[in-house]
């Protein structure tokens, strides 16, 4: 019988904070430990911390946010413990530095070889210079730089949507590692089976920042504006503010509108499982890294998105979802409408086929499966 593989996890983010490359990290760790596997985790400090309790897990909180005593710390640490594959957690903003922390890149690339391979999963490649460009001209160039610097001194690279291999092609035509697409499961439980609602229920789930706000602002009123018992359910932070922004707006929407606020997550899970349909508009496109999207597929939500530059091509082949061609308010209201008109048994059976969908594709056993496959 083979040992166990030893796993050093780096990541700049890690709960207690919650949410995206925390929770994804969580998930791994948990994951990998739950196969016979050892894993330690190499993070920042948080004040006022209270370490997670995951079976196995050996958390390990650096000095500073991956800076000279931190990344001493960690050199020292690696050293020790002689782990068999070291797995980055890349987003350029989560390493401090104000995002642009080229010293850990650069300790990334000059780490002693014979420590352990390293691989690295890009969640996120480089802000894009279009957007705020006075601002994001340095801050552009600084993570291309850093792009340019990891995956050239990557053993095995994965990316969390197919579209950034052309990103990290252009910053380093030549790598040493195929670009591998590795999906991101949802970070919401499945909820245990429960009556669906009598109402006709519009549910969206996410943060509410700007781009998508101004996307789910107009499908929701028309929606809402129906001659028929619908309500819209807004999920998450941020969510009541968007709520009295619309009732101030279109005071019809009083009493027709309601908002969670921040939750955790079985109760996230709850909320999803007893709405009609998810209503998720991305600027972007749907595409696997979009959590909150898996977190409806793996509900059994009816799910209403549009496609976009970073969807991936088979969204457009998946038949258990209703996406409109772009990202258009107008557009993603009849989508959801001809969800809406079927009846509460057809929706049900979406649901079913959409979570089925998502176990074969996304679920975390599959993205565990790949991670400990060495090609």
């Amino acid at each position: 019988m083979s040992r166990p593989t030893r796993w050093a996890i780096l990541t700049g983010e890690y709960p207690p904070q919650a949410g995206g490359v925390a929770d994804y990290t969580r998930q791994i760790a948990a994951g990998l430990t739950a196969t016979g596997d050892a894993v330690t985790v190499f993070a920042p400090p948080v004040c006022g911390w209270s370490e997670c309790a995951d079976p196995g897990v050996a958390v390990v909180r650096l000095p500073d946010h991956f800076g000279p005593r931190g990344l001493g710390a960690l050199g020292r640490a690696l050293v020790r413990c002689r782990p068999d594959r070291i797995l980055v957690q890349y987003v350029p903003h989560a390493y401090g530095y104000k995002s642009m922390n080229l010293p850990f890149v650069v300790w990334l690339a000059r780490r002693p070889p014979r420590i352990a391979p390293l691989w690295v999963m890009f969640h996120e490649v480089a802000v894009p210079f279009g957007w705020r460009p006075a601002v994001n001209l340095v801050l552009g160039t600084a993570h291309r730089l850093m792009a340019q610097i990891v995956a050239g001194a990557a053993d095995r690279i994965f990316v969390s949507v197919p579209a950034w291999e052309a990103y990290l092609r252009a910053v380093r035509p030549l790598m040493r590692a195929p670009v591998e697409w590795l999906p991101i499961p949802s970070n919401i439980p499945v909820a245990a089976a429960s009556e669906p609602s009598t109402r006709t229920v519009v549910a969206h789930f996410g943060t509410y920042g700007a781009a998508t706000v101004d996307l789910l602002e107009p499908a929701l009123v028309h929606l809402l504006n129906r001659p028929m018992d619908c309500v819209g359910l807004l999920i998450g932070r941020g969510g009541e503010t968007f709520r009295d922004r619309l009732v101030d707006r279109h005071p019809r929407l009083a009493g027709r509108l309601y908002a969670s606020g921040e939750l955790p997550q079985a109760a996230v899970a709850a909320h999803l499982a007893s709405s009609s349909i998810l209503l998720q508009p991305f600027v972007d496109g749907i595409s696997s890294r979009r959590t909150t999207a898996m977190a409806g597929l793996a509900n059994g939500v009816p799910l209403v998105s549009n496609l976009g530059p970073l969807s991936e091509p088979f969204w457009a082949r998946v038949t258990c979802i209703r996406l409109s061609p772009r990202p258009d308010p107008l557009a993603l209201a009849d989508e959801a409408e001809a969800v809406l008109a079927l009846s509460p048994a057809s929706r049900a059976e979406i649901g079913r086929q959409a979570a089925a969908f998502y176990r074969e594709q996304f679920a975390i056993e599959n993205t565990l499966a790949r991670l400990q496959t060495t090609p």
